[in-house]
């Protein structure tokens, strides 16, 4: 008895393959069918769909080896599919800003709200660390109210992309923690009996303007806080904590109305929906 055999079709067969849809998998057998007709006119539909359906990459990889096929037809139609697909492909990495769904998040370092808040957490660690008792709760709580200050202004801009209403939400617990920490430095001038410097002293004049210091860092303000007396250290980082609660201030009330104008995850995703089909529309 003979066997029918295949051995001279120019295009093996496909190996075992990962799980796939059923259009897929349809598509994936008509590729690798005998009849050379077959190839050819599915490498072709190919082609016509790769605007209208996002082809797989085992699909692509499967058009791909028809473009080595013996048959110069089914080379010319597998050639041209991939001219699609490679067109589609490169249509949607050139997105409308109205197209883009992830808008673009998470720079937090160039925040001048961050930047404040990093010096003064690591001026708070300084001057716990100098003045406060290590079993004191007192300087645990200074140092976690000025870690949470810095840390969810690096969590709301993480999780802007895809959530305003969570970045807002972050930044007011950043704003709250640093309104916290304003008071344990009021408190802590207080119960030393210290002066508070009001805004017009001529020292708080001069911290202040350290703000305007060129490469302005901790390193700017490291002498008051470490070098000069609990009431110049503490006056100093009260000073640089009212600065950065202005910054967040001025950052929430951004957020504020731009989440009243242009909603959240939800009315962007709406946006982004209307302007694909309109693309689609235009170019059917």
């Amino acid at each position: 008895m003979t066997h029918k055999s295949y051995s001279q079709n120019p295009t093996p067969k496909p190996g075992p393959r990962p799980h796939h849809s059923g259009p897929e998998r349809e598509l994936l057998k008509l590729l690798a069918h005998e009849a050379p007709e077959v190839r050819g006119l599915t490498a072709q539909l190919i082609g016509k769909l790769a605007g209208k359906m996002r082809i797989d990459a085992t699909v692509k990889n499967a058009v791909c080896a028809l473009a080595q096929d013996a048959d110069t037809r089914i080379q010319t139609s597998a050639t041209r599919a991939l001219s699609a697909i490679e067109h589609e492909m490169q249509a949607h990495t050139r997105l409308s800003p109205d197209e883009k769904l992830i808008v673009v998040h998470g720079n937090y370092q160039e925040l001048e709200s961050y930047k404040s808040t990093e010096m003064l957490y690591q001026g708070t660690v300084a001057f716990c660390n100098r003045f406060i008792s290590l079993r004191s709760r007192t300087h645990d709580q200074m140092v976690q109210a000025a870690r949470s200050g810095k840390q969810n202004i690096v969590e709301g801009c993480a999780a802007s992309g895809t959530s305003k209403k969570m970045e807002l939400k972050l930044v007011g617990v950043a704003r709250a923690s640093l309104q916290e920490l304003l008071e344990d430095y009021k408190d802590f001038l207080r119960h030393k009996n210290l002066t508070i410097w009001d805004k017009n002293n001529p020292q708080t004049q001069a911290v202040r303007k350290l703000a305007y210091a060129e490469n302005r860092s901790y390193e700017t303000y490291k002498s008051h806080v470490e070098e000069h007396s609990p009431e110049v250290a503490a006056n100093t980082l009260l000073c640089l904590t009212h600065q950065a609660n202005y910054l967040l201030d001025k950052q929430l009330t951004t957020l504020e109305a731009a989440f009243v104008d242009d909603g959240g995850f939800s009315e962007r995703l709406y946006k982004v929906r209307s302007a694909r089909r309109r693309r689609q529309s235009e170019e059917t």
